[in-house]
């Protein structure tokens, strides 16, 4: 009796051994990207490479479409059946770290990327994402309307193209630019750019200087009244019109500008994007996340890390007009080098070139999307003259307090 007992046992371990194995070879990582269906050759060459690598992890790569991957993330959180990795903002995915919906990570392991960009993606200290990709928005110009404004330099600053913009309206019959004050977060960077990143500071003197300049400009004409209510997609066709002389945007719009106005690309060089006192700029990124029920999060975390490796970045970034957020990938030549006359490798450069100075951004720990509602809504009362500038502001700095708090 006792010995079949024994041999009960060693078969039902033998058993359970049998059914643990195929477990190993049952880590599929599902991931899922938005909108990179057009690269799908160097994603499924990625994949396969870290599959031949990792012989024990499969990718199963889902693409979602741009306007529904925070619908469908949230909705697959909800059910309790994430994806093991997803491809969002770092807006969403702020909100969804707030909520304890995240895998936090180890900073530590996340040191190869730019430090700045890391700062960014941290709640309360704790880092809840891998960078994706990046792109930090330049300055086009027109080269022959620039000639006809008699200006000596190119702007560097918010400042100096808007002291500008009523020599260069009169001397070209063109906007200056037009800045788009109110879409999405553009006011919030030109701010940060002077400093002003608290409720105190944007209830300052400074601050209401700053304010006025764009009243002063609205209220002038200086810069077209669309302003207010359009996007930069819509400033990038009264440029290609020859209506603006400077416009900001990510070096992908270039391609744009080559395709539809080819006589107004053949007049545009780049610069450096605008700054303010501090002399630094933005960039705007996508991420990665592991929800915090994914199945596979070890093997997620993995993945991710090998897709944003140095060779992975670079080969992306060859293929699109994005910038690499792995800083070995930026000492490339491709990210260092430009003939000057190409205008398209010129904005790469110096595009580049600005990761090395980024501003760091203003963190919030939570209702940063009602703040961004509440202070564009402010612009537009002062550009409108509704209300006076301090009084507009000391109310706003009261909501971005009352934000704080919730």
């Amino acid at each position: 009796m006792k010995k079949f007992l024994i041999i009960c046992l060693i078969v039902f371990l033998s058993a359970g051994l049998f059914f643990l194995k195929p477990a190993g070879k049952n880590n599929e990582v599902v991931f899922w990207t938005l909108q990179m269906g057009a690269f799908s050759g160097y994603m499924n060459g990625v994949i396969s490479e870290f599959e031949t690598q990792n012989p024990d992890i499969k990718i199963k790569w889902i693409d979602v479409p741009y306007s529904e991957g925070e619908k469908r993330t949230l909705a697959s959180i909800l059910s309790n059946t994430p994806p093991d990795l997803v491809n969002l903002t770092p807006d969403f995915s702020s909100v969804l770290a707030q909520k304890q919906a995240l895998q936090f990570l180890d900073c530590n392991e996340l040191e190869v990327y730019n430090k700045e960009i890391i700062n960014s993606l941290k709640y309360r200290g704790e880092c809840y994402a891998i960078p994706f990709y990046a792109t930090s928005s330049i300055t086009f110009y027109n080269k022959e309307l620039f000639k006809k404004t008699g200006l000596k330099k190119l702007p560097v600053t918010f400042d100096d193209l808007n002291a500008n913009a009523a020599q260069i309206k009169s001397k070209t019959g063109a906007f200056a630019t037009m800045p788009t004050v109110c879409e999405n977060d553009t006011m919030l960077k030109i701010l940060n750019k002077y400093n002003i990143n608290t409720p105190e500071k944007l209830a300052s003197q400074k601050s209401a200087d700053i304010f006025s300049e764009y009243k002063n400009l609205y209220s002038k004409d200086l810069i077209p009244k669309e302003s207010i209510t359009q996007t930069h997609r819509e400033a990038l066709e009264k440029y290609m019109s020859g209506q603006l002389v400077f416009i900001q945007s990510g070096a992908n719009f270039l391609n744009i500008v080559k395709e539809n106005a080819p006589q107004i690309y053949k007049n545009t060089d780049v610069t450096y994007q605008l700054t303010g006192s501090s002399g630094k700029y933005d960039v705007s990124i996508m991420n990665l996340v592991i929800p915090l029920k994914a199945r596979h999060k070890e093997e997620a975390l993995k993945f991710a890390l090998f897709l944003t490796n140095k060779n992975n970045q670079t080969e992306l970034a060859k293929l699109t007009t994005i910038l690499p957020v792995n800083k070995e990938a930026l000492k490339d030549d491709y990210f260092l080098k430009a003939d000057e006359k190409d205008t398209i490798a010129k904005s790469r450069k110096i595009s580049a070139s600005q990761l090395n100075n980024l501003e760091e951004q203003i963190q919030f720990n939570r209702n940063r999307k009602e703040f961004l509602t509440m202070l564009n809504t402010s612009v537009q009362q002062i550009l409108l003259s509704e209300t006076g500038v301090k009084q507009a502001l000391s109310q706003a700095a009261k909501n971005w307090e009352q934000l704080v708090r919730e």
